[in-house]
């Protein structure tokens, strides 16, 4: 994805109903039955760390949301963090880099808002990791942590540098849930 091909713009600059006829178009009508969903049940997307790529035509191609989640530790305490995704690009422009700069996006996103002294939250996503890890997530460190549906614990990837700060177990869940 190239400047003079695509441009990324504030996801909250897109209508609602045009972003979920793309995640419809792209994960299905039952997407909001996904474990992810779960996750972040009742919170509202984070502004700042939420993008839409239009392509050169100004069509609506690709979005990346993050939602405010927890991890609750074995006594409850929620410890949070933001969940990545849904990371979607609509099925014939797969494989532009539209992905990609919406995730670069998001992380010197997130790396403005750490250096205008934020507190650094770590990030977890399901997902491949294969294609995630050129953005620094991994499994290393979810191998305890339990989400409310089904998942593939291989799929867990979480990144950044509050990572050490996580509890080693627990449930994702809402913020504040």
């Amino acid at each position: 994805m190239s400047n003079d091909t695509a441009t990324l713009i504030p996801l909250s600059a897109v209508e609602p109903a045009m972003v979920e006829q793309l995640l419809d178009r792209v994960f299905g009508g039952d997407r909001h039955a996904r474990t992810a969903y779960r996750i972040r049940a009742g919170m509202n997307w984070l502004e700042a760390l939420s993008f839409a790529a239009l392509d050169a035509d100004d069509m609506l191609v690709a979005t990346i949301q993050c939602w405010p989640v927890a991890l609750h530790d074995r006594e409850g305490r929620p410890v949070p963090l933001v969940m990545v995704g849904p990371v979607a690009v609509v099925p014939e422009r797969q494989g532009e880099g539209f992905g990609v700069g919406l995730m670069t996006a998001m992380l010197d996103a997130e790396r403005r808002m750490a250096a205008d002294g934020a507190p650094p939250l770590a990030q977890v996503l399901i997902g491949d990791a294969e294609y995630y890890g050129r953005f620094g997530f991994s499994a290393a460190a979810t191998s305890g942590w339990k989400c409310p549906g089904p998942y593939e614990q291989e799929r867990l990837l979480a990144r950044g540098a509050a990572l050490g700060a996580m509890p080693a177990e627990g449930m994702l869940g809402p913020w504040g849930k």
